[in-house]
């Protein structure tokens, strides 16, 4: 048979098949719910819950300081969380929370997700922006009382803030059960930050 007749067959039967591979099950609406954690840099997504500096300390040094160090100074192979302000344009720049990440948002994000390392996704909200607290303060971000919440969290000015580019590129859109490339008209932009 010849290359482009068994390239026919293959392409036909794929087609056919609508590459489903009967592995798994769709997820109930509450599983879904479960995993729809996302927390966007305008503060969407975000939970009820506060925290201060002053009682994530503790939790910090419980939790984090292990691995991150009592000061935010990093130990081992686990990165350094404070300092470095002003190296991000410098050919040797010191990566931080506090140097690099542009929205307190996603600081408090990913605590939530992956902190702490040995047992991921187990701090309560309060626990998140307690620890979330100081650790912005370790950079001077945020003073030692001010209470982080889901209104007041969004609002926190990172001094990177304006280190990245904005991607204008538009967003896929679901379409049909597929991802619509944006090529196809079915997509919606993201606008302009003001």
């Amino acid at each position: 048979m010849s290359r482009w007749l068994c390239g026919v067959a293959l392409t036909a039967a794929l087609a056919g098949d609508g590459l489903h591979f009967h592995v798994g099950r769709t997820p109930t609406p509450d599983e879904v719910r479960g995993q729809d954690i996302t927390v966007f840099p305008d503060g969407a997504g975000l939970p009820e819950g506060t925290g201060t500096a002053e009682q994530g300390r503790a939790l910090y040094q419980l939790r984090c300081a292990p691995c991150h160090g009592d000061h935010g100074e990093g130990r081992g192979d686990y990165p350094r969380l404070a300092g470095g302000q002003g190296t991000v344009s410098r050919g040797e720049p010191i990566l931080t929370v506090g140097s690099y990440w542009p929205y307190a948002t996603t600081v408090w994000d990913y605590i939530r997700r992956a902190m702490p390392y040995d047992n991921p996704g187990s701090l309560r909200s309060d626990e998140v922006y307690a620890i979330t607290a100081y650790v912005l303060h370790l950079s001077d971000i945020v003073g030692s009382k001010e209470t982080l919440n889901l209104r007041t969290l969004p609002a926190v000015r990172m001094p990177n803030r304006d280190g990245f580019i904005p991607d204008f590129r538009p967003l896929p859109q679901r379409r049909s059960g597929q991802l619509c490339p944006a090529t196809l008209g079915c997509a919606h932009t993201i606008p302009p930050r003001n």
